[in-house]
This record gives C-alpha cells, sequence and structure tokens, in this order.
C-alpha cells in the first residue's frame, strides 16, 4: 500500500519592501556616499542611472551656455532623481551635487526596469514619486508665472520647511546660502536680502546662525 503523501504547506506571500530593497546592495544597485558639495553627476554626462536618497539633500542645477546657473531641484530623503534616463534621455540635463553628507542608491536602468516590472509595490512607490514631482513642477511654473519674487521667496522657504506635506513642519530649515536662493526663485541675492530682511523685521523669520520659518510667512503668499 502506498503511503501517504503529506499535504505541502501553502508558500506565504513574499512580502516585498521598497525601502529596504533600496537599502541593500545586489545585481545592478548599490549606496554611495557623498560629503557635502561633492558632485553626484555632472550635467552632459551619459544618463545610465536612476538614484534614491537614503539621507541626506541634493541640490539639481542647470547651467545655460552663457554660464548662468539655475537651481531646479532641491530634493531630501526619500526622493528619486535621475528618472530621465528611462524616457530615453541619453545625457544628463542637470548637474545633482550633495548639499550636506548623503547616502544614495544607484540604480542601473536594467535593475530599476526588472523591479518596475516584478514588484508591483515599488512600481507604486515610484509612480507616486513622478505624479508628486509633476505636481511641483506645475505649481513652479506657475509661480514663476504669476508671481513676484517675494512671493516666490516665501514659497520656497515654506517648502524647506515642510509647510503643505505630510507630517509637522519643520521651524528650523537646513542651511541655504542667498545665492542659491536666488537661483531657485530667478532673481539677483541683494533683492533676496532685502526681502530676508524685511521678512525678519516683520516676525516672519528669524536667522542666527539657522533660519527659522514661522507659518506667518503664509500671509505673503496669501496676500493679494
Amino acid at each position: 500500500m502506498a503511503a501517504r503523501k503529506t499535504p505541502s504547506k501553502p508558500k506565504k506571500n513574499r512580502i516585498f519592501d521598497p525601502k529596504l530593497f533600496l537599502a541593500k546592495v545586489g545585481a545592478g544597485r548599490r549606496v554611495v556616499h557623498f560629503p557635502q558639495d561633492q558632485r553626484i553627476f555632472s550635467q552632459g554626462e551619459p544618463a545610465d542611472a536612476v538614484f534614491y536618497i537614503q539621507r541626506g539633500q541634493v541640490k539639481l542645477a542647470v547651467v545655460s551656455r552663457q554660464g548662468k546657473e539655475a537651481v531646479i531641484g532641491l530634493l531630501e530623503s526619500g526622493d528619486f532623481f535621475g528618472e530621465g534616463c528611462l524616457a530615453g534621455q541619453a545625457t544628463r540635463m542637470a548637474t545633482a551635487s550633495a548639499r550636506s553628507d548623503c547616502s544614495i542608491a544607484r540604480l542601473e536602468k536594467a535593475a530599476i526596469f526588472r523591479v518596475l516590472h516584478d514588484e508591483p509595490a515599488f512600481s507604486e512607490l515610484f509612480l507616486m514619486h513622478l505624479l508628486s514631482r509633476n505636481i511641483r513642477i506645475e505649481e513652479d511654473l506657475v509661480d514663476h508665472l504669476f508671481n513676484s519674487s517675494e512671493k516666490r521667496l516665501a514659497r520656497v522657504l515654506l517648502l524647506l520647511a515642510n509647510f503643505g506635506k505630510p507630517g509637522e513642519p519643520r521651524t528650523v530649515i537646513p542651511k541655504i546660502s542667498q545665492e542659491t536662493l536666488a537661483e531657485i526663485i530667478g532673481t539677483t541675492r541683494s533683492r533676496v536680502s532685502f526681502f530676508m530682511n524685511r521678512f525678519r523685521k516683520l516676525g516672519f523669520i528669524a536667522y542666527n546662525g539657522t533660519l527659522e520659518v514661522n507659518s506667518s510667512l503664509l500671509n505673503v503668499v496669501l496676500h493679494d
């Protein structure tokens, strides 16, 4: 008489954690550490990978043929960048540099295409990033087209302080120079200095080694 086979236990569904995946070294991906001010990639270099910020802040800047620089993005932990290579971008359109000491996951094109195809949880995370980035770009465009440089500066400071984002706003924002603020909003450093002094006198911000942003700065953005 043939022995009965013991019923095999059903396999548990494997839980894929995108953040854990991005934190580990594997095929086509590695974690790289960049000290403050070090370039991650330069404008014009081959676009062959996507990056994910585990820790730190990253600046994206574009330089025109005339040598004028514009800051097009200040990114933080949890942000992707360099994703243009997935849509056929052959060379980098901007320069990425570390605003602070950073830990960054680098995913080669083949590796990220593979995980996007195989893991719905990762696809959802990446899609939400793309949608959020698109909304931010549209808001930035409207801001530049219709708002004064004073309002644009106030909006940037509020965004750096996480006002309007999930979670509690932070009072003290990461150190940022007036030159960088001028490059972001498209004005001169002297104008930024003028507005910053005005905001300080009105109690909207405070700075003494660190920059503190008060919620009352919203009055500048909301005022017509």
